[in-house]
């Protein structure tokens, strides 16, 4: 049976209570750096990235170079070329309005939602990962422009444990990828993401964290495509 947008929009649920909870926490932060709700919804509806506005929105306070702020956004943002070229594959059939489509609004957790069901070999088209896409959105944007509207009257959101909310959202993806993996390859991924964190660990103490974690990850993904071709 060929998914639908509808059967996109329910993929995503699982994952909206992170959106939500980190989306009003970057709508608090906004408001607490002086930034008017417009401006803060604007940040949502163009950057679409949490830990991307949490850097302009602070970076900002301290009166930062535009040109260093740009600079540093990329090198967060960077991870999303790896994401597209891991999902590009399964989209290669399709138009290319409709691969610009889901380029423009995969996050890290739709992302894990659609490799999931890709990993399974479930058919995804288009129609299921923009449901996927716009609903994350959506909520992105009414949560950071919730928390905006709120910021007065919530000026510490790590006391309701909102800082936290994406953490749990992660490890919850990261469970059902592994017991819902049926391809037996659970060893790889496992290596894989040991890689990455050895790496992290020991490049924090050399470079940045934004390219700590960038060429991590590389490491990480040239790891997965070794172990994937020896087998």
């Amino acid at each position: 049976m060929e998914l639908t947008f509808k059967d996109g929009v329910q993929a995503c649920i699982p994952t909206l209570l992170g959106y939500i909870g980190i989306g009003i926490a970057a709508g608090v932060v906004g408001k607490a750096a002086n930034l008017s709700v417009i401006e803060v919804t604007l940040l949502a509806v163009i950057i679409y990235a949490g830990a991307a506005q949490f850097i302009v929105t602070g970076l900002m306070v301290v009166a930062t170079p535009i040109s260093a702020i740009i600079f540093t956004v990329f090198l967060v943002n960077s991870r999303h070329f790896l994401m597209s070229m891991a999902t590009a594959p399964a989209f290669r059939r399709f138009s290319l309005l409709n691969n610009l489509g889901i380029g423009s609004l995969l996050t890290d957790e739709t992302f894990a939602v659609a490799m999931n069901a890709i990993t399974n070999k479930t058919p995804v088209n288009p129609a299921w990962m923009h449901g996927l896409n716009l609903t994350a959105y959506i909520a992105w944007i009414l949560s950071c422009l919730l928390g905006a509207l709120i910021g007065e009257w919530l000026p510490n959101p790590t006391l309701f444990g909102l800082d936290y909310a994406l953490v749990a959202m992660f490890i919850g993806l990261l469970y059902l990828q592994l017991v819902g993996d049926k391809s037996k390859r659970i060893k790889h991924r496992l290596i894989a993401m040991l890689t990455v964190m050895v790496m992290l660990v020991l490049l924090m103490r050399f470079l940045s964290s934004e390219m700590a974690i960038l060429v991590s990850t590389f490491a990480g993904c040239f790891m997965g495509v070794a172990m994937e071709r020896k087998t």
